[in-house]
């Protein structure tokens, strides 16, 4: 017999046990039975262990019906000793990790606790496999997946050789910049001990190369190179020993193109010389400027000065036009102003070094000069107050120069030793020299400027 169980809408047959039969006999129904539950699976019978004999009633063999109509799960069968459970106890099933660096620390975790095979690796969970490599081996070294997860973290794409455990080689750039401040790092450290020790000279007119060298052109450099990307021409012209006089033209409103004249030569010249401007008075009367300009190789302009180290065999650098040429107007751009009285040239003669020519262009632009407060300039001591289109408008702002492209041009030298010494006291002579000097940089002015194809590049 059978009880039709009426609480789903389909009519499901249940088998009646032996009571339940009996007591259909005598014409009584039997209680309803709730619906049976898969039985739960348990480690130990998951490990192929035989589950316990649920509760029956005293000297019965049979379940209690109580328990039966409670819905409790019936006896399993033991398991068969003969048969290996497939992979132990079945761990719980993780959320699949989205990103990336989460997959590569999931399989990580995989690879520490074994490769998974049969069903598991079907079902998702066994080791990942990424193109290019194999899991078949086993799972992924954790080495390898650490590299990877760095490279995903730094934004770089890992090669093959990474894919495949190889970390990935470092960039040449990367090597260059970290040599390049560990360099820059043990020459300051180098240059602090000389500074504490008393390790560095300084010459008679105070001027201190190794603060030149290691500390301002440091500076100066990524100006030269970077801002005003200065291009050096005829660098052989100027000797790698000896004294020699280098005469070059003076614009910008500010001395900068002094400056880029000296980073021209210590760095792009064979012999990498340190060139001695000559200076004017105003330079040594500011009070912070003038200690300065003493130790990056500045001397008073003067002829006695000149000839002391010229003499020494010095490279000697003289800017002839003065106030007048540096503080010209930028109307009157790139046409040079008076010599002076030749004063340079005289000292040459004496020496009986050769005389440099120098032309630079692009310097007439970093300060485009257009008005001069010449009433606050006199009440300031000063020989002009510059007004710009930037300054003073923009305040400290329009300090910045413009950033015009340079040329720098050392002409052929000339000669100086076949006159005899009496001839830096003929002052036509001295005049006719230079005259020809200040003929030559115009000239090389005038061919440059058609040369460039634009002010700032």
């Amino acid at each position: 017999m059978a009880d039709r169980d009426e609480s789903r809408g389909d009519a499901q047959i249940i088998p009646l046990n032996s009571e339940e039969r009996a007591a259909a006999a005598d014409g009584v129904r039997p209680a309803r039975r709730g619906r049976s539950r898969p039985a739960a699976r348990t480690p130990a019978a998951d490990a192929g262990e035989a589950a316990p004999e649920p509760a029956t009633s005293a000297g019965a063999g049979s379940p209690d019906p109580a328990v039966a109509d409670a819905g409790e799960p019936a006896p399993r069968r033991p398991a068969d000793p003969r048969v290996r459970p497939l992979n132990g106890v079945r761990p719980p099933r993780a959320k699949r990790p989205t990103s990336r660096p989460a997959r590569l620390a999931a399989s990580k975790g995989a690879a520490s606790n074994g490769a998974a095979s049969g069903p598991q690796a079907a079902a998702g969970r066994g080791p990942v496999t990424r193109p290019g490599g194999s899991a078949g081996a086993g799972a992924e070294d954790g080495t390898a997946a650490n590299v990877r997860a760095a490279n995903v973290r730094g934004g770089r794409r890992a090669g093959s050789g990474a894919e495949h455990g190889a970390p990935a080689p470092e960039s040449e750039s990367g090597f260059a910049e970290s040599g390049d401040l560990e360099t820059a790092l043990a020459g300051v450290l180098a240059f602090l001990r000389r500074r504490i020790t008393g390790d560095y000279v300084v010459d008679e007119h105070g001027f201190d190369p190794d603060l030149t060298e290691h500390v301002i052109a440091p500076l100066l450099r990524p100006v030269y190179r970077d801002y005003f990307r200065v291009e050096t021409r005829g660098l052989e012209n100027v000797p790698d020993v000896g004294g020699a006089l280098v005469v070059a033209n003076h614009s910008g409103t500010l001395p900068v193109d002094a400056l880029m004249m000296a980073m021209a030569i210590l760095d792009h010249h064979p012999a990498h010389r340190n060139l001695r401007m000559l200076a004017a008075d105003l330079v040594f009367a500011v009070p912070f400027l003038a200690p300065l300009a003493r130790k990056i190789g500045n001397t008073l302009a003067c002829q006695a000065d000149a000839e002391r180290l010229l003499t020494a065999g010095h490279l000697v650098g003289v800017w002839p036009e003065g106030f007048k040429g540096v503080g010209k107007p930028f109307s009157e751009r790139y046409t040079l102003q008076r010599f002076g009285r030749g004063g340079f040239v005289s000292a040459a003669l004496r020496a009986g070094v050769p005389i440099i020519p120098c032309t630079v262009v692009g310097a007439e632009e970093i300060y485009p000069m257009i008005g001069n407060a010449k009433s606050l300039a006199r009440l300031l001591g000063l020989p002009y107050l510059p007004i710009t289109p930037t300054f003073p408008w923009l305040g400290l702002l329009g300090l910045i120069p413009l950033p015009s492209k340079w040329i720098i041009e050392f002409g052929e030298p000339v000669p100086t030793d076949s006159y005899p010494a009496e001839a830096a006291d003929d002052p036509m002579l001295v005049f006719e020299l230079t005259d020809r000097i200040r003929e030559i940089i115009q000239h090389t002015l005038y061919s440059l400027l058609m040369q460039r194809r634009s002010v700032f590049f």
